[in-house]
């Protein structure tokens, strides 16, 4: 009977080994990096800001057709590109088949440093 004893613990701590093992390989499959093809399709809102400027309500109730509303960029100056309100990169405006584009020219780190690439 000890015998039979023995070899019952050895199969009950054989399948416990072997347990653990195969649910942390499913969970690295599951949340791999082969996985960021599910959000290739996701939307993400891109701004381009030329400029911005500051106007009391009296000013802009005068605006009419036609009007110039003067920025605080000059001609020639970068462009900032937010994607979902964060900027990620500076570029310069470029005309492509009469449609306006811009041209990344600089990428920006998350706490709005250049980045070295």
């Amino acid at each position: 009977m000890d015998n039979i004893i023995a070899e019952t613990e050895e199969t009950a701590v054989g399948v416990k080994a072997e347990a653990p093992a195969e649910k942390s390989d499913t969970k690295s499959n599951i949340f791999g990096e082969s996985n960021i093809e599910l959000l290739m399709d996701v939307s993400l809102r891109v701004t381009v800001e030329l400029g911005r400027t500051r106007m009391k309500l009296a000013q802009i109730l005068e605006l009419q057709h036609g009007s110039v509303v003067e920025l605080d960029r000059l001609a020639g100056d970068p462009v900032d590109i937010f994607v979902n309100d964060r900027m990620v990169a500076h570029g310069e405006v470029v005309i492509v088949d009469d449609k306006f584009g811009v041209r990344i020219t600089e990428m920006v780190s998350p706490n709005n440093e250049k980045a070295n690439y």
